[in-house]
């Protein structure tokens, strides 16, 4: 099956970010096809994506994910800014993280420490804390998208308390993506 260990997002803040996607939208000129938008109920803060993972891991998973939980404490991040990765053309829409951010990348480390000692191989991209906002189709729009982004640079979603991490079964559907808690280990 397939895992992923994130932070989970309060509902104060999903909706915050779907309002944020309508007003976005509202300022776009793009065909509906050309963007993938998030269903807010599911963003969450990806710590790390393991893909497919056999059953008989998960235990093992979830064990090294509780162990990190217990060495660190609780913690706030502030969303704000949007920001994109792509090239002159956006890929990825998404709301960064400022303050909070240390904490955030001591936590994920650990994390990418504790499982690649457990033989999952480390991410060679640098963790970068974000919440997608939609994954984008055609470069047309991912111009326009990208350029848009400069007048959010300045914004500000919202306060996320990071108290605890989650372990997800993702099963991808016509329909979108379906999460399915495995565990959640409280932060001290």
């Amino acid at each position: 099956m397939r895992l992923f260990i994130a932070i989970d997002i309060d509902k104060e803040n999903k909706d915050a970010l779907r309002a944020l996607q309508k007003q976005l939208q509202s300022k776009l000129d793009i065909k509906k096809s050309d963007v993938k938008w998030v269903n807010p109920d599911n963003v969450h803060l990806t710590l790390k994506f393991l893909g497919e993972v056999k059953d008989t891991n998960i235990a093992e998973i979830c064990n090294i994910v509780e162990l990190v939980a217990t060495r660190h404490e609780s913690f706030d991040l502030d969303v704000e800014s949007v920001g994109y990765f792509g090239a002159r053309s956006a890929k990825v829409l998404w709301v960064g993280i400022s303050n909070g951010s240390k904490n955030l990348h001591r936590l994920q480390k650990e994390l990418e420490r504790q499982l690649a000692s457990a033989g999952w191989p480390e991410d060679s991209r640098e963790f970068n804390g974000h919440l997608t906002l939609c994954r984008i189709r055609s470069s047309k729009a991912g111009i326009k998208l990208a350029e848009i982004t400069e007048n959010y640079k300045d914004f500000k979603l919202g306060t996320i308390s990071a108290d605890s991490i989650s372990v997800y079964q993702s099963q991808l559907t016509p329909s979108g993506p379906v999460y399915t808690l495995l565990g959640n280990y409280k932060l001290q």
